[in-house]
């Protein structure tokens, strides 16, 4: 007989099945699912397989944080929502762990039958202080003395106190100490700032000695002359997810609210607590009554908590030449044949289409670091969301305030995760005489823009940059994106225009060759779907590709759902999140949706529209997300160079026509890896290196026709 909670999870299910849409949350599990796989592929080395583990242990940190923080912004004040799914919170939590549960428990299985035993034939080994000769152990034991144990901090706390603040997303021992009656828990925080694990070569293997086991095995250095009855290592998740910061002011306010929120992630309540298989029952049951979790919180471990550490071992130096590296970028398609011009005179010819990784992201930044110098160049803006660590971007617009030119820089300040780092580079940007702008209000400044105005005789002109990535040299090379340099008036005139609604109180007229959210993006959009519908409903060729992150937006959905229903024929390229339910009979026969997961993150956006035989393609920062459409700014510009369009129509059909790296949606919200079935490999990862200009009329064919 079936239990009632069985009863209830079946009826949810079925709610879930017989959904219109997929379940935002759910289908970001699959997309996690499609990361791990890549560490089961066979034919890469253990250091990629092992990247791919971390990449997507890392990502579930990021999902705790946020998403499940989101979810506990509900239900921690009695409120409720619907899912996508059509569950409530409750139910959808309960499935939702269900699911992540399951997820980790093959996780870690995986890793240790199929991962772990491929380590010693590759030159390392996991050791615990047991593994260690005597030699060794001196070596580990003069390393805690002289290094780990000065910055350890033990902190008590008895049973009638709170819990001491503990930090988010670091390795903490639980220590049980006294007699049964009279125990205490002390706890001992592992510095993250070491250097996870304290290497010993051995006959040319690396012995990779965890340092949280240096600690347990030294704990009674710790805690001199008490009896210590357990220590438990674990570590917490907090919630992530705060309010955006509603401060219009332009003044320290607005950095002072920015910090506070920051801090906040230390101190939110806790989503997610990892524990060792060896725990005390004590520990564990003390710490979910003090952090308010049930055992849906809990994640029993037993291997390494928090796999992102095998990053350490992927970027060890020792294995650097068993690391593959992909191919040197090659020349763009559109500036092959220009090598003896600067960049600034092809460009008063012709646009320039980048393609990243394939083509380098150093033909834009030098394009800016000439701007800096360039006595002829009066202005620069541009927006910013992500940079890298050490910036280029920053030394040349920092470069070029010091010498007088007019530079304006929006750094969005609330970016996820880079807000530290983005106001660093934004003060020191004043300081150099930058005006700079932090962000507009609840929005956040998503589009990527920059502007050069430059004086040249009696003429100014403006040499425009638009991409659906970031400014960050480190990511441009992990990332596929597509920009585009160019000195076409529209183009100019709607940038121009866009920075003046940006950082005044300026509304956009009818742009000519952009769309911009939140304002106009969304109905825009769904214009060009409807006039894919009447051109069905005529009985002419309709057809629509779209290449994006994540699809989200319900109106959007629906409106792809009727044009499904009229015969246009529709394929999606969704990297992640996918909402939309492809195939299902009378409502999304004619959609198929692809997810390619693969060497680099696919990080293009890019809308086609057939348009009856004259495509309209947009490329841009935008996914199909309400937050796109509603919460951002964010700017789509329309490739009309017909060389370049042609281009990004033939990233659209080689994308279609990868083997190796695409997963298909099916009805039911699963995913299925593409087969070879005989088939010649392809792999657009690799294959983009070596796209010339006479594979893209052929390419692209199977889209147009």
């Amino acid at each position: 007989m079936l239990k009632l909670e069985s009863l209830l999870n079946l009826k949810d299910n079925e709610k879930i099945k017989e959904s219109r849409y997929i379940s935002r949350d759910l289908s970001w599990l699959k997309f996690n699912h499609r990361v791990f796989d890549q560490s089961r592929i066979e034919r890469r080395t253990i250091f990629e397989r092992l990247k791919f583990a971390a990449i997507a242990y890392t990502n579930f940190d990021e999902f705790f944080m946020i998403r499940i923080g989101s979810l506990y912004n509900y239900l921690d004040f009695g409120k409720d929502r619907t899912d996508y799914s059509g569950l409530k919170a409750i139910p959808f939590k309960r499935k939702l762990f269900s699911d992540i549960q399951f997820f980790l428990n093959e996780y870690y299985e995986y890793f240790n039958t199929s991962l772990v035993p491929l380590f010693e034939p590759n030159g390392f080994k996991l050791v615990t202080t047991d593994d260690l000769q005597s030699q060794e152990l001196e070596g580990a034991s003069n390393y805690f003395h002289e290094t780990i144990y000065p910055m350890l901090t033990p902190v008590a706390s008895d049973s009638s106190s709170a819990l001491p603040l503990l930090l988010n997303k670091t390795l903490i021992f639980g220590v049980v100490v006294g007699s049964e009656g009279r125990k205490k828990i002390n706890f001992v925080q592992v510095p993250s700032n070491l250097p996870r694990f304290y290497c010993i070569e051995r006959f040319g293997i690396q012995q990779l000695l965890p340092i949280e086991e240096i600690v347990r095995w030294k704990m009674g250095d710790i805690f001199r002359n008490v009896n210590i009855m357990s220590s438990t290592l674990f570590r917490i998740i907090r919630n992530g997810d705060f309010e955006e910061v509603d401060v219009d002011d332009v003044d320290k306010n607005f950095i002072e609210e920015i910090r506070k929120k920051i801090k906040k992630r230390q101190s939110g309540r806790v989503v997610r607590l990892d524990v060792e298989g060896h725990y005390s029952d004590y520990l564990l049951t003390r710490l979910k009554k003090s952090m308010h979790i049930e055992n849906d919180n809990v994640f029993i471990c037993n291997n390494l908590l928090d796999m992102s550490c095998l990053f350490q071992i992927v970027g060890n130096p020792k294995f650097a030449d068993k690391i593959p590296t992909p191919p040197a970028p090659v020349m763009p398609v559109s500036y092959q044949h220009h090598d003896k011009e600067t960049v600034f005179e092809t460009l008063k010819k012709q646009d320039i289409l980048l393609h990243h990784p394939y083509n380098s992201m150093d033909i834009m930044l030098d394009v800016l670091d000439k701007a800096a110098e360039d006595k002829d160049v009066l202005a620069i803006k541009i927006t910013i969301y992500r940079l890298a660590k050490k910036s280029r971007i920053v030394d040349a617009l920092e470069k070029a305030a010091l010498s007088g030119k007019h530079v304006s820089v929006l750094f969005e300040v609330k970016a996820r995760f880079d807000e530290e780092r983005n106001l660093e580079n934004a003060q020191r940007l004043q300081k150099a005489g930058a005006f700079v702008i932090y962000g507009v209000g609840t929005l956040k400044t998503h589009c990527k823009l920059l502007m050069i105005v430059r004086k040249e005789g009696t003429k100014t002109m403006r040499y425009v940059h638009l991409s659906s990535g970031n400014y960050n040299e480190d990511t441009s090379k992990l990332y596929s994106d597509i920009s585009l340099l160019t000195t076409n008036d529209k183009l100019a005139n709607d940038v121009n225009e866009l920075f003046n609604v940006i950082t005044g109180n300026s509304r956009p007229y009818e742009y000519s060759l952009i769309t911009t959210a939140p304002l106009l993006m969304k109905s825009k959009l769904l214009s060009l779907i409807n006039e894919e519908i009447k051109n069905a409903k005529k009985g002419l060729p309709a057809r629509i590709v779209i290449k994006v992150n994540s699809l989200q937006d319900k109106d959007f959905i629906d409106e792809l759902y009727k044009a499904s229903q009229a015969g246009v024929i529709i394929t999606l390229i969704v990297r992640g999140i996918c909402c939309l339910r492809p195939g299902r009979e009378g409502l999304s026969d004619n959609i198929s949706v692809i997810s390619i997961v693969g060497d680099f993150l696919e990080h293009t956006r890019i809308y086609y529209f057939h348009n009856n035989g004259d495509p309209i393609v947009y490329s841009g920062s935008a996914d199909v997300m309400v937050r796109s459409f509603e919460r951002r700014i964010e700017c789509l510009f329309m490739i009309v160079d017909p060389a370049l369009r042609q281009e990004v129509i033939n990233i659209l059909a080689l994308n279609i026509k990868d083997n190796m790296n695409s997963y298909f949606v099916l009805e039911d919200g699963n995913y299925v890896k593409e087969t070879l079935n005989g088939d010649r490999p392809f792999n657009i990862h690799e294959q983009f290196f070596h796209v010339n200009s006479e594979q893209i009329n052929t390419a692209s064919a199977m889209i147009s026709h």
